[in-house]
């Protein structure tokens, strides 16, 4: 698949690149881009929720009345999860949601990933984005030349760029991120992807051989 580059100003050059096949040309593996997702969004939990049961909540263990003959349940101490104040049955309490998964795996997710967006033609590929400065508004006239005003973009890089990073982090549904670090879940989150043209050669490098 060839596509056009662009400047910044979203305008069309006179250069093409062509994608690797092997990266977005591929027949996309949904039960792998399933896991690789379902393992991003659980690392990004927490995991600090707790509750006290009844061993945690303070008061006496005496019996508060008698077993039989009340005319009502019977209960224990203060501490029964049927009182108000009582220990919580079954609470939530910390965990770790991490799960493993293969590398291989992961790599079909990130490159099947991108070959719906290639398909579905939502990649666009910028000769560069080099800002002098670190401001805001550039970004924003940047994604409004490629008219993803309020829409989600996934600016993709070869390398740093703090100044772009910088303009771009107070802009809601912006993001920017190193091809090396790229994921399957913000591929998928993003209504377009902006790929500098350098980044394709560090995804070859990223997936060759793999």
């Amino acid at each position: 698949m060839e596509l056009v580059v662009h400047n910044i100003s979203g305008k069309a050059t006179s250069k093409k690149v062509k994608l690797d096949d092997s990266i977005f040309g591929i027949e996309p593996n949904d039960h792998a881009i399933y896991l690789d997702t379902k393992q991003y969004m659980a690392n990004q939990r927490q995991g600090t929720s707790d509750s006290r049961e009844r061993s945690d909540v303070t008061g006496s263990r005496r019996k508060i009345k008698r077993q039989k003959g009340t005319g009502t349940a019977r209960a224990g101490d203060i501490k029964n999860p049927l009182f108000r104040g009582g220990g919580r049955v079954f609470g939530p309490h910390p965990r770790d949601y991490f799960f493993k998964l293969n590398k291989k795996v992961k790599r079909l997710a990130r490159k099947s990933a991108l070959s719906y967006k290639a398909k579905d033609q939502e990649i666009v590929v910028v000769d560069s984005f080099n800002i002098d400065t670190a401001k805001t508004k550039e970004v924003i006239h940047i994604l409004n030349n490629f008219e993803l005003s309020g829409k989600k973009a996934l600016i993709v890089l070869s390398e740093g760029n703090s100044n772009l990073v910088l303009s771009a982090r107070n802009i809601k549904g912006a993001k920017v991120i190193q091809a090396e670090n790229i994921n399957t879940y913000e591929i998928l989150n993003a209504n377009k992807i902006l790929l500098v043209e350098s980044s394709l050669k560090a995804f070859e490098e990223l997936f060759a051989n793999k």
